[in-house]
């Protein structure tokens, strides 16, 4: 088992919920080069950990908090912060790369690092992508799958041409041309509230996506940790084989899909993934792909269906 140091991550405060205070970790992985994966725990530590989070594109783990913490009365949490994201310190050298398989091994070498058995992994956006194709790999160590809108592109519609082309080629671009650097925490706050991406957030998870997405400088200034090549070399390597880790999975699988701007281009398969009852797929009404910011009670509470022990329930 790999050494794995957990350090307090400091007080966080939610509006409502008062103080709420995640064990910080930084777990070595055997095999997956220098550095460390960051994540943040919940939960009690006398029992195993039911479930593994893992965040969208240039996310990371802290912007969950507000729905991960709620299920920390009785399951016990990992959200790791994916290589190239928030204080994970693994390698983004990016040369000669051309899929997510990176994020998929950093996982597999966890489990086992952990020793996990019987986990549940969940994702929003390349984070749901990245637990499904780590779940065709190790079938026999995860016991269920939630994917948040994961990013699942129709195998026949190459990203090449058309609309598909545009919208790939914006994404590659607006990542590139990021902005870094900010006075601040409270400032890069004040900059996203709002705006773009962020227009359908609360105040409290942008607070916490701002908390966990920037390093300090020796400036005074703070910095995007997740840089935005990195980010941009995300959207534009997509070699992965999604569909193949459907086929090859054995585990239950249910799909939460945007009803808007979805990434989870599954239209004309849904019957044929669902026929045999262990995918479930559902298109929540009013969201775009941002539906664990839009719906966060609804995440949370499919969560807990999902990662419920199988053990008796505390006295």
């Amino acid at each position: 088992m790999a050494p794995a140091i957990t350090r307090p991550a400091g007080a966080l405060r939610h509006p409502s919920d008062g103080p709420i205070t995640p064990r910080r970790r930084d777990i070595v992985l055997p095999g997956r080069g220098a550095g460390a994966l960051a994540a943040f725990e919940f939960g009690p530590v006398d029992r195993p950990i039911d479930l593994i989070f893992l965040h969208a594109n240039g996310f990371n783990a802290l912007t969950y908090r507000a729905i991960l913490a709620p299920l920390a009365d009785r399951l016990r949490i990992l959200a790791i912060d994916q290589r190239g994201h928030g204080a994970t310190t693994l390698s983004t050298d990016f040369h000669g790369r051309t899929n997510w398989h990176d994020f998929r091994d950093d996982l597999l070498a966890l489990i086992t690092a952990l020793d996990l058995n019987d986990v549940v992994l969940a994702g929003h956006s390349m984070g749901g992508t990245s637990s499904l194709l780590a779940a065709a790999e190790a079938p026999d160590r995860v016991r269920r799958l939630v994917l948040l809108d994961p990013v699942i592109l129709p195998p026949d519609a190459p990203l090449a041409t058309g609309e598909a082309a545009e919208l790939h080629a914006s994404l590659i671009e607006g990542a590139r041309r990021r902005r870094t650097l900010f006075p601040s925490r409270a400032a890069a706050l004040e900059a996203y509230r709002g705006r773009g991406a962020f227009r359908t957030w609360n105040d409290a998870m942008l607070a916490d996506f701002v908390a966990g997405g920037f390093r300090d400088l020796p400036s005074g200034e703070v910095a995007l940790a997740c840089d935005p090549a990195w980010e941009a070399s995300s959207y534009a390597f997509q070699a992965h084989d999604p569909w193949s880790a459907f086929q090859r999975s054995a585990c239950e699988i249910r799909i939460l899909r945007a009803e808007h701007q979805s990434t989870c281009r599954v239209e004309g398969r849904i019957d044929a993934l669902t026929a045999s009852g262990r995918i479930s797929i559902e298109t929540v009404a009013g969201t775009s792909h941002f539906l664990p910011m839009e719906r966060p009670n609804l995440v949370t509470k499919v969560l807990r269906e999902a990662a419920r022990p199988t053990g008796p329930a505390p006295a």
